[in-house]
């Protein structure tokens, strides 16, 4: 061989070598990057070429389904049952406008493209089995689901429901919704929907449940009443508190007002005064507690935090800087206390649960499409919020408002209900109609299924008119209604 062949030799095999070297560095150092870039399309085209897994209510209800998507690139698309039913949980997922919520959290699993599902992919490559993605089962109970939904309808507002004693979320509800299935393709029509839906004041992809803080009105009088327990300040619901008919914020000569000033809360005990909700009282407890002492057992219950549900949530928050005057405010759920519904909902739950608050969550199981579980939640503490001392305690508050207080329209015969209303002022001034609230739980037995929080935004009738009693309280007790089977 002369020296020029031998030349072309060597510099082929170089190149060859550099091909192998190139190939090898692309498998199995880059190839993620490659993958999850959002330019390569031929991902999405590979993943849409096959079934996709479904969301699962708890009870076996699919929320999606994977149907034709009658396009040219992708074979299938995601469809739902009821879209604005479930839109809060499932989130959308889209051929043009990618996906949110579970869908996107969820994506490995549903797409098939998991690792965990490795073996079951290899196996139908193997027998000749068609390519599927798994199938999520989330905690969503759909009775309680659909009774939030239509305890909601045209109202703006959120509800959420927990399973106090796992942390599993029955219901996710948040309102106006919208319906993913209108742009779940890529087409004119598609378009025409996404941008109908984003040019919409009222917001209605924003999932208010997780996502929306507001101030808590009364329903944050738990937290203070809480504090007063355990700091020691009163030892018992029945203790007195020194609260003098008209209470003037301290540091200013602006007096506090109750709902109707010719309620008994002078000198009121702590239960009268929760049961009938004076601002006066747990005003001028929360300033004599201290703005350290309400952080601090506000944090306990998950204040100041983001909660991951999966999907995550806005961070609830109790202020580090007021001054005398904003902690008795702050005390009541107004001034810089911001809440969403799962944070409320956390703490009926905890307060119910006796003390002890566990993580929410959204995703009970992974499986995949033949059936087999990849993954199970175990169920998390995240806090001792209060003793289980205390939690009695402010169960007997609870079950005081329901009973004989402002939220007798949560009454479900046979059943235990605690719950505390709230009524939130907003808007300049606090000139805007307030928002109604109302927390509570349902106990059968010794046994405690359901806490739930309602939220209704900017109610159609005069101030005077909006409760968390009247609009909120009968919307949680059909949640409870519907878990409990009463």
């Amino acid at each position: 061989m002369n020296k020029p062949i031998r030349r072309v030799s060597v510099f082929c095999m170089i190149l060859v070598f550099a091909l192998l070297l190139r190939a090898n560095w692309v498998q199995a150092v880059v190839a993620d990057s490659y993958a999850d870039n959002t330019n390569n399309e031929r991902v999405k085209y590979d993943e849409y070429s096959y079934p996709r897994g479904n969301l699962l209510t708890a009870d076996g209800q699919p929320m999606t389904t994977s149907v034709p998507a009658n396009s040219y690139k992708y074979k299938y698309k995601v469809g739902w049952t009821n879209g604005p039913l479930y839109a809060p949980v499932t989130g959308y997922n889209s051929l043009a406008y990618l996906s949110t919520g579970l869908e996107a959290l969820e994506d490995p699993v549903l797409g098939g493209t998991d690792d965990r599902l490795f073996v079951h992919n290899a196996m139908d490559m193997l027998t000749g089995g068609k390519k599927q993605g798994g199938n999520v089962i989330t905690t969503i109970n759909s009775k309680a689901q659909q009774a939030a939904f239509q305890g909601l309808g045209n109202k703006k507002g959120a509800a959420v429901a927990i399973d106090p004693r796992t942390g599993a979320i029955l219901a996710l509800v948040s309102t106006p919704s919208y319906d993913p299935s209108t742009f779940a393709s890529n087409g004119d029509a598609d378009k025409k929907a996404w941008d109908s839906l984003n040019a919409d004041p009222d917001l209605p992809t924003m999932d208010r449940a997780l996502r929306e803080t507001y101030p808590p009105g009364s329903t944050f009088k738990i937290v203070t009443a809480a504090t007063a327990f355990e700091t020691g300040k009163y030892q018992n619901p029945t203790d007195q508190t020194d609260t003098p008919d008209h209470y003037i914020l301290p540091g200013t000569t602006r007096e506090l007002h109750n709902d109707d000033d010719s309620e008994p809360c002078g000198q009121a005990t702590l239960i009268d005064a929760f049961r009938i909700s004076c601002n006066t009282v747990y005003g001028k407890l929360g300033a004599d507690l201290g703005e350290d002492k309400l952080l601090a057992q506000a944090n306990k219950f998950g204040f100041n935090a983001t909660v991951d549900t999966p999907i995550r949530s806005a961070a609830s928050t109790f202020p580090s800087d007021s001054t005398p005057d904003g902690t008795a405010m702050d005390a009541i759920g107004q001034h810089n206390t911001a809440a969403t519904p799962l944070q409320m909902a956390m703490v009926a739950a905890s307060v119910a649960n006796n003390g002890k608050l566990m993580q929410p969550y959204l995703v009970d199981e992974e499986r995949s499409g033949s059936g087999s579980v990849l993954a199970k939640h175990t169920p998390k503490e995240m806090d001792q919020a209060v003793s289980p001392a205390t939690a009695q305690k402010l169960q007997q508050m609870m079950v005081a408002v329901v009973q004989n207080g402002t939220g007798k329209l949560a009454q479900i015969p046979g059943v235990e209900v605690g719950g505390k209303t709230g009524t939130a002022q907003h808007g300049t001034d606090a000139k805007g109609l307030p928002f109604a609230w109302f927390v509570s739980y349902a106990k059968v037995g010794n046994d405690i299924p359901v806490a739930v929080a309602v939220v209704v935004e900017d109610g159609a009738a005069t101030s005077d008119e909006i409760s968390g009693g009247s609009i909120a309280a009968p919307i949680a007790k059909s949640v409870m209604q519907a878990v409990v089977g009463h």
